[in-house]
């Protein structure tokens, strides 16, 4: 269980850091670039959820 907590908590970090590269992109191209990154990663989270869920 610790390391699908410690794999969720360096998705966090990870989207916090693409966030922040989203607030300051100066051009709507690099914007959804990182928007679409931020969406992979959330979706890594989801399945991780969704499997540690299984195991239970």
């Amino acid at each position: 269980m610790a390391s699908s907590t410690d794999s969720s908590a360096t998705v966090d970090d990870e989207v916090r850091q693409l966030y922040e590269r989203y607030q300051s992109a100066e051009s709507d191209e690099k914007r959804h670039e990182i928007a679409l990154k931020m969406g992979k990663l959330d979706g890594r989270r989801h399945a991780e959820i969704y499997a540690a869920l299984e195991n239970e």
